[in-house]
């Protein structure tokens, strides 16, 4: 019988290594997959603090798009490393979505997963593909008719 190894939580930090000026495709999830950001305000909310970290330098975004219940960020790491980012991008979206919510607790899963692109990976071939997500989920037959989503290349 073959062993199955579950990549939840702490378990996707093992061998993680963040080099500056990297791109990587991040990916997070809301704690039991809830369509949270199926509302404007808190994907508006999530939305904010992604461009706070492009504009405090942590990482240039790319391309995103914030889907009901997760989100895809492609972006060239600037000063920080991945743990810190996401650490930073959670705990203060989840503070701030919490707060207009009324309510507390934990609004991430724990983890992320991240994919470093090689030299030779087509960056704009990801950046569509991220942006390509509410498409590929049938919320629109149109990208331009969904809300959240932004690329560079625009």
């Amino acid at each position: 019988m073959p062993v199955v190894i579950s990549l939840r939580g702490h378990a996707l930090r093992k061998g993680r290594h963040s080099e500056p000026g990297r791109i990587y495709l991040l990916t997070t999830v809301v704690r039991a997959r809830q369509p949270l950001f199926s509302d404007m305000t808190s994907a508006r909310l999530l939305i904010q603090e992604l461009r706070l970290a492009h504009d405090c330098r942590l990482a240039s975004s790319l391309s995103w798009v914030v889907m009901p219940d997760h989100l895809h960020w492609l972006v060239q790491l600037g000063d920080s490393n991945l743990d810190s980012l996401m650490r930073q991008v959670k705990s203060r979206s989840a503070m701030a979505i919490n707060r207009a919510r009324g309510v507390s607790g934990p609004l991430w899963q724990e983890g992320f997963h991240d994919r470093a692109l090689r030299h030779d990976d087509d960056v704009l071939a990801a950046a569509r593909y991220v942006v390509a997500n509410p498409l590929r989920a049938g919320l629109v037959t149109r990208l331009g008719d969904y809300p959240f989503w932004d690329a560079v290349w625009l």
